[in-house]
């Protein structure tokens, strides 16, 4: 039977998009688990941040099975059923890849794997079918034609609707287009990938041919850089930030940042900040809002350790009418990161 609805859905202000060529419609923010729903945040405060996150519009959650090795999913499908939602009301996204457990078959995107693998992670959201599922990485071991396959068997099943990629090369992307086009299958609709300020060649150079060819588009993390365009670094890493809870996963990233490079990214966070306060707004509803505005961007997921925080970045929303050419000039001209297109080189006709 299904759960109980005592909540109804209110899309508020939010903004609706098509999650690429598909007919889905995702709000342009949403909310996802990585590091936090299940990791450093456990219990009632995952649902604090849930129930924030759906009372401001977000009807899209992401997880994945390696989150938390397993717990982000646990959280989110326990939580989402404890608050009473409507389950068709939502978009719930996971991914496959990583596992969340050792052995030969338990990882990866073999059929094997990615049939287990969805049916364990519904198992743990307590729920029978997901509305996409992503391929965390791609398998650079396994045909794929047996990848491909293996989704579109998920989707024949019921148990998601489309599927996805993320973190994967344009080839890779473009050798799954052709093979699902030969078989006359399903192919992903979306790729979930880095995109911001400082990471920009691949979302904007790269996938520049799969947006125009297929009409993919594309479901952002780490829109802030791991925080640094919170401008919570500025003056070092500060207790109890995630540099700091996970100084091993970012060890790079901290190194970098006491380097030339890393100050004079620091340097840039520090004229965006002076600019997103003359604006009235933070830093990082500045940065958010600068993604949210691209063409290639259908959602952009937030990540949260706290309901404030998440309200701080959903500041973004009310911004996005502000982001003129002349503000989106000055952004770029602080940050000077715009990707150079190769040159071109063409016989005069």
């Amino acid at each position: 039977m299904p759960a109980e609805v005592t909540q109804e859905y209110d899309p508020k202000t939010m903004i609706f998009r098509r999650l690429g060529p598909s007919g889905l419609r995702v709000p342009v923010f949403s909310l996802g688990g990585w590091l936090t729903l299940g990791g450093t945040v456990k219990g009632d405060p995952v649902k604090d941040i849930v129930k924030t996150a759906f009372d401001a519009g977000i009807n899209m959650f992401d997880t994945a099975e390696a989150y938390a090795a397993g717990q982000s999913e646990v959280e989110m499908g326990r939580v989402i059923k404890e608050l009473g939602y409507r389950r068709s009301d939502l978009v719930i996204t996971t991914k496959l890849f990583w596992g969340v457990r050792n052995g030969p078959n338990a990882h990866g995107l073999s059929r094997k794997h990615i049939i287990e693998g969805t049916q364990e992670s519904l198992e743990r959201l307590g729920m029978d079918y997901v509305d996409v599922i992503f391929a965390h990485r791609c398998d650079i071991t396994v045909p794929m034609e047996e990848i491909v396959r293996a989704f579109n068997y998920v989707i024949g099943k019921g148990w998601a609707f489309y599927w996805a990629t993320s973190e994967w090369t344009a080839q890779q992307i473009e050798e799954a287009f052709h093979v699902a086009t030969r078989l006359n299958l399903i192919p992903p609709i979306a790729e979930q990938c880095q995109h911001h300020l400082f990471h920009r060649d691949r979302p904007e150079l790269e996938y520049a041919p799969l947006y125009r060819n297929y009409g993919i588009k594309t479901t952002v993390f780490s829109a802030l850089a791991s925080g640094l365009l919170t401008g919570k670094y500025n003056n070092g890493i500060p207790a109890g930030s995630r540099f700091d809870h996970h100084k091993e996963q970012f060890s790079r990233t901290i190194k970098e940042l006491e380097s030339d490079t890393g100050k004079a990214k620091i340097a840039k966070v520090q004229k965006l900040t002076a600019l997103a306060e003359e604006m009235g707004t933070t830093v990082s509803a500045l940065s958010l809002a600068w993604v949210a505005m691209k063409p290639s961007t259908s959602t952009v997921i937030l990540g949260a350790s706290t309901p404030e925080q998440l309200k701080e970045n959903l500041k973004a929303l009310e911004l996005l009418p502000k982001m003129t050419p002349e503000v989106i000039k000055k952004i770029e001209d602080i940050v000077d990161t715009t990707p150079k297109p190769e040159a071109e080189y063409r016989q005069r006709l």
